[in-house]
């Protein structure tokens, strides 16, 4: 790729969720996505719009999130046009959210290549990153959607796989055989052994007429009706009506699967230093200084004073925090909650949010 971003690639970016398995850090009115979980100084969505910077232009970059969410999204990313803020007004899941934007896209330029990048991933290598990425570009320019996977190095049951079957070029890029959800950990194991499988990242390339068609021909529930909404978008009419009948489904369920079943689907292997900061043990990966004897501490670290422990603490309530004699220990101090697990309950986190919720908590997720 050139250093003058592309003129015909936009960047979406799906910023919904409330971040469960990141509570009490992560809140619905404040959810992951725009956090400073890194120490940067900048949250994980203008992470995202930054790196994507070589691709496209602010004003080529949309962002789809929860009308909760918008002030916040545009006060963090000012460079991008208030219009390129899709606002959702309510949760129906990535179709819902990818949908929205394509067929916007649609309306504007449909011969364009269009991208989907989650707002709450990490990448370490960016120039790696990027390189994939062009390779990707250059496939879709073939008509066909394309996704990138990530070459895994352990059998990980946290993430979904992707089959790379016959070769479509002598890039490395091969078509897709098909999607498969987290599996059992055995499972992964054989597909790791394998060397036929990739993790799923949820990035996924295609020209924007393409997208369309793939939920008109695998979707038509969602694309009938999202036609209509993306109208109304452009014309700056209500569509909330048309928006709460349309139904909650994931994107690779909807789309994705049956159409990596047609032979419509390509994946780009990639090696960038990706990850998915799910829950607090990814994040304290993500964060890890390098020595696993300590512990990682994310906020200020003269108020935590660990002795003989392994784990993470996430600190915001300006409280002193010792941990004795506890290994892989986490630790989520807030002013109104307080949270103590391990690493490996770490994913078990959303189970204590939904029960919260039943116990009608609200005011505190």
């Amino acid at each position: 790729m050139s250093d003058t971003p592309s003129r015909e690639f936009y960047a979406v970016i799906p910023a919904g969720g409330s971040g469960t398995r990141l509570w009490p850090l992560s809140r619905s009115q404040e959810p992951k996505f725009l956090l400073d979980l890194l120490g940067t100084g900048k949250s994980l969505l203008v992470d995202t719009i930054e790196r994507l910077a070589p691709f496209a232009d602010p004003d080529h970059v949309f962002v789809v999130t929860g009308d909760a969410h918008v002030p916040l999204v545009r006060s963090q990313a000012p460079g991008v046009p208030a219009k390129n803020v899709l606002s959702e007004p309510s949760p129906k899941n990535s179709a819902a959210a990818v949908g929205l934007a394509a067929y916007v896209l649609n309306t504007m330029n449909p011969d364009a290549i269009v991208g989907f990048f989650a707002a709450d991933h990490v990448i370490q290598e960016e120039s790696a990153f990027q390189e994939v990425l062009g390779r990707a570009v250059e496939a879709a320019s073939s008509g066909h959607l394309v996704t990138i996977g990530i070459t895994p190095h352990e059998p990980s049951s946290a993430f979904g796989y992707i089959k790379k079957v016959r070769e479509f070029s002598d890039n490395g890029v091969h078509h897709v055989g098909e999607f498969v959800e987290k599996p059992p950990f055995l499972d992964a194991q054989r597909f790791l052994s394998s060397g036929d499988y990739l993790w799923n990242a949820g990035i996924f390339v295609g020209k924007v007429s393409a997208v369309v068609q793939a939920f008109d021909d695998f979707a038509s529930e969602l694309g009938t009706p999202l036609r209509a909404i993306a109208d109304a978008v452009v014309e700056g009419s209500d569509f909330r009506d048309l928006w709460e009948a349309l139904p909650s489904i994931a994107f690779d369920y909807a789309v994705a699967e049956p159409a990596a079943k047609a032979g419509q689907f390509l994946v780009v292997p990639g090696n960038f230093g990706w990850q998915d900061v799910g829950d607090f043990a990814s994040l304290a990966g993500v964060r890890d200084n390098g020595s696993p004897s300590d512990v990682i501490v994310v906020g200020d670290a003269t108020k935590v004073h660990p002795h003989d422990s392994t784990g993470i603490v996430v600190g915001s309530s300006g409280r002193i925090i010792t941990i004795l004699g506890m290994k892989d220990v986490v630790v989520v101090d807030t002013p109104d909650a307080l949270l103590v697990t391990t690493k490996d309950h770490a994913q078990d986190v959303k189970q204590i949010v939904e029960s919260m919720k039943e116990q009608g908590l609200d005011t505190i997720l």
